[in-house]
C-alpha cells in the first residue's frame, strides 16, 4: 500500500469500522473496502475502487463472508461489476428471493 492509500483506510476504517481503532482494522483493508462497498457513499466507494482496482474488488465480491453484504448492496455490486450471480458466494448468491422479499 502506498501512503495515501494507508491514509485513506485508515480514515475509512475510522468512518465505517468505527468499533476497531484504524490501526487495527488496516491489517484487514479487505474488510475496510468490503465495508464501504456495504455502506459506503458514491464518494467513499470511488475512492476505494480507484485504490484496489476492479479486479481486487471483483475479488472481494467473489471471496465475501456471509453477512458482509446486505442483498441490496451484494444485487448492485453484481450489476456493477459484471459478475454472474451464480458460482460467487454461497452466502450472498440468492439475491432475486432476498430483494422480492
Amino acid at each position: 500500500m502506498t501512503d495515501s492509500e494507508i491514509i485513506l483506510f485508515k480514515t475509512l476504517a475510522a468512518k465505517y469500522l468505527w468499533w476497531m481503532l484504524p490501526d487495527e482494522a488496516l491489517k484487514r483493508p479487505e474488510r475496510i473496502a468490503i465495508q464501504v462497498m456495504n455502506l459506503g457513499d458514491f464518494a467513499d466507494g470511488t475512492a476505494v475502487l480507484d485504490a484496489v482496482g476492479e479486479d481486487q474488488a471483483r475479488e472481494f465480491l467473489t471471496h465475501a463472508e456471509a453477512g458482509q453484504f446486505s442483498p441490496r448492496s451484494w444485487h448492485s455490486g453484481i450489476i456493477d461489476w459484471g459478475l454472474p450471480n451464480q458460482g460467487l458466494c454461497a452466502a450472498n448468491a440468492d439475491t432475486e428471493s432476498m430483494l422480492k422479499s
